[in-house]
């Protein structure tokens, strides 16, 4: 299964934003990876570059693939509304994003990784796709036989997030779709229009 398995504080460095979660490698260091160091110049960036950098920071944050995320563009760009909006939606309504957001792995790759050892069920169904795309009316839930699992406890009691398009409820290890996030829902530091210009070339 394709996925970045590279190192993360690196890609984090790059882009000046915690993508990863929280990182003490950025805090110590807030400029960009290279055996310069700060002391590197960094000439002006040309337009081209700073849409692709943006394209990147997208893909990396939601743990998506090229060919996966132009694919998913692409779906976007047919959809009704904002593209970029659409693209973000389309983004979020990722399995492996879902079980993220509702508190149940403290990152995404904890989350994907929850979801490809058969932990999380989706309307009772057990589903081991991180890509799958979760709808309006889905109950997402752990699975009987991993509610003991340490690891998620944890995360449930360390996660202080909500969020409306979200019905959470901890007790039970579960949460239902109850609608799609607006642009100001989403709490990503991604500039959409960049990535919709650059694909629009």
């Amino acid at each position: 299964m394709a996925r970045y398995t590279g190192p993360t504080s690196k890609i984090a460095r790059r882009f000046q934003d915690p993508i990863f979660g929280p990182d003490k490698s950025l805090e110590k260091r807030q400029y960009g990876p290279g055996q310069h160091g700060p002391n590197r110049r960094r000439g002006k960036q040309s337009e081209y570059a700073i849409q692709l950098a943006e394209k990147q920071k997208a893909k990396y944050t939601y743990g998506i693939l090229e060919k996966q995320f132009s694919n998913m563009f692409k779906k976007a760009s047919r959809m009704k509304g904002i593209t970029g909006e659409n693209l973000l939606q389309l983004c979020e309504a990722r399995l492996d994003n879902m079980v993220y957001r509702l508190g149940v792995s403290p990152t995404r790759r904890g989350a994907r990784q929850l979801v490809t050892h058969k932990h999380i069920t989706v309307n009772g169904e057990l589903v081991n796709i991180p890509s799958y795309s979760v709808k309006i009316g889905d109950i997402i839930s752990v699975r009987e036989k991993s509610k003991s699992l340490e690891a998620i406890s944890n995360s449930l009691a360390a996660n202080t997030n909500s969020f409306d398009w979200l019905d959470c409820n901890p007790s039970a290890l579960q949460g239902k779709v109850v609608g799609e996030p607006t642009r100001e829902m989403i709490p990503e530091n991604i500039k959409e229009q960049l990535i919709v210009e650059l694909y629009s070339k």
